[in-house]
This record gives structure tokens, C-alpha cells and sequence, in this order.
């Protein structure tokens, strides 16, 4: 439950600093601050995604596949941003982002934890 836990509150804290650096001004020093934050948060939570097996006790689940495309959109995106391709930059973490918002959708599914701890059952 421990781990379930600690991917929560990544999760939301990813989706806060996701939002506001989102709808902030880009470039500026603040924003890569909060980028680098974002993508800690979002690269701990797919990598102990992986301790999460509630959808198929013992096993890795088709849910699985998100964490690895999250990583790999996030090391896109941070080689696009570093070598000037502000373009892909932007579209893979917007895609990244958009795409933790799906699965955060999927994690409040009944019966799964995180929808039993916000509906109190």
C-alpha cells in the first residue's frame, strides 16, 4: 500500500507543477526549474509503477506499457529541449502530460485503491 501511496502524491504533484508550468511563461528560469521537478516526480512514479501490480496480482498489467512510455517521452523531451527542438519539446511533454491525466483517470476506475481512498469505502 506504501507504494501506492508515494505514486499518489508524486502523481499529484506532478499534475500541479504539470498545470502551472503549462499555462506559465516558457523559457524563463522558473520554468525549466519547475520542468526538472515535473519530470523527477513523473520519472519516480513510472519507474515504481512497476511495483503496482493491483490489476494483475504478480504480473505486469497492459497499464504497465504507460510507465514505459512515459519514460521514454520524458527523455525525449528533455534531449529535444536541451538541443534547441522546442517543438518536439513541447509536444512530448504536453503528450506526456495529457497522457498521465489519462491514466490518472484509469487509477480512479471503482474497485481500484485510489478510488476507494477518495470515495472513503
Amino acid at each position: 500500500m506504501g507504494i501506492i501511496w508515494l505514486h499518489l502524491v508524486l502523481m499529484l504533484g506532478a499534475a500541479l507543477l504539470g498545470g502551472f508550468n503549462l499555462f506559465s511563461e516558457k523559457g524563463t528560469g522558473r520554468h525549466r526549474l519547475v520542468g526538472r521537478i515535473w519530470m523527477l516526480f513523473m520519472g519516480i512514479a513510472a519507474m515504481i509503477s512497476f511495483e503496482i501490480r493491483e490489476l494483475s496480482p504478480g504480473s505486469y498489467s497492459w497499464i504497465h506499457l504507460l510507465s514505459v512510455w512515459t519514460l521514454l517521452c520524458l527523455v525525449i523531451g528533455l534531449w529535444a529541449a536541451r538541443t534547441g527542438r522546442i517543438r518536439v519539446h513541447k509536444g512530448f511533454m504536453i503528450g506526456t502530460y495529457a497522457g498521465a491525466l489519462v491514466a490518472g483517470f484509469f487509477a480512479m476506475l471503482p474497485g481500484r485503491f485510489i478510488s476507494q481512498l477518495l470515495s472513503g469505502a
